[in-house]
């Protein structure tokens, strides 16, 4: 077991496996773990440096729960780790909320040890307004659905994400459904879950796009959950450097864990570009 210590004392917990001359970072999502590539790191370590690992609170990271930690925070985690561990030529990868850790890093540190990039499906804004309709739920959830949202349980609100990232869950009666969800819990610290919920929320990560330099592919879920498969054409018209979409069809936001060979067979491409 592999710990990287930050600056500010707190250890991260990463693997990092395969060669080549290309290093893929992959970053999980909101709740996550590294453990959702463990399958497409079989497959992709033959091609790739890759390292993989757990955001603050999550995880084997868990305890690295100090302080109330920003989507900037874990911008800043993953800047460290780049430079404690002299990596460069880097294919950066990130689903869901580590989509957004990627946006906050072109946004605080630029492209300079990029070599691409690749978004899995995330929105730049979960807010949706009468402007934009491609934020989280398809379009449906805005600042008095945040507003309303701060009065209401934790365990309420993790079970409102995790079925509308997988529609079926909603079929399991509530008292079998807080099982799994419970266990899911247990793996984070609840304080910086809360946090990173607020932080994601709160920003808005457009302008970011824009700053991108480096080549982008965007994976998404169609007919997705979560998000619109929409973005997919928001990020096109967005995106000034190549760009290219992925699209994994019957799909819902769990792309990565649902088809983790047809993951690795898409990022294989990518990295073979």
């Amino acid at each position: 077991m592999s710990y990287y210590t930050l600056t500010d004392g707190e250890r991260l917990y990463y693997e990092d496996k395969g060669h080549g001359p290309d290093t893929l970072i992959m970053m999980h999502g909101w709740t996550s773990s590294h453990d959702v590539y463990v399958k497409p790191m079989k497959l992709l370590q033959e091609q790739a440096r890759c390292i993989i690992y757990d955001h603050r609170g999550h995880g084997k990271s868990k305890k690295a729960n100090s302080g109330n930690p920003t989507m900037e925070t874990l911008a800043s985690d993953l800047n460290e780790l780049i430079q404690g561990l002299s990596l460069s030529n880097i294919t950066l990868l990130g689903w869901s909320m580590g989509a957004g850790v990627v946006l906050n890093y072109v946004r605080l540190y630029g492209c300079d040890a990029l070599k691409q990039i690749i978004l899995c499906d995330m929105t730049p804004k979960q807010l949706n307004d009468e402007e934009w309709k491609l934020g989280l739920y398809q379009g449906r959830y805005m600042k008095k659905d945040m507003e309303r949202d701060e009065a209401r349980d934790f365990y309420s609100l993790y079970k409102e994400f995790a079925v509308g990232a997988i529609p079926k869950l909603e079929r399991i009666p509530g008292f079998l459904l807080k099982i799994p969800l419970k266990k899911v819990l247990a793996g984070c610290d609840e304080s910086v879950l809360k946090s990173l919920a607020v932080s994601m929320k709160l920003q808005d990560n457009r302008p970011a796009v824009g700053q991108i330099t480096v080549p982008v592919t965007y994976f998404y879920a169609d007919p997705g959950s979560l998000f619109s498969p929409k973005l997919a054409d928001w990020y096109r018209e967005h995106v000034l450097t190549q760009y290219d979409a992925v699209r994994f069809p019957e799909s819902t936001h769990m792309l990565v864990s649902d088809y983790p060979e047809k993951f690795a067979e898409e990022v294989c491409s990518v990295l073979g570009k």
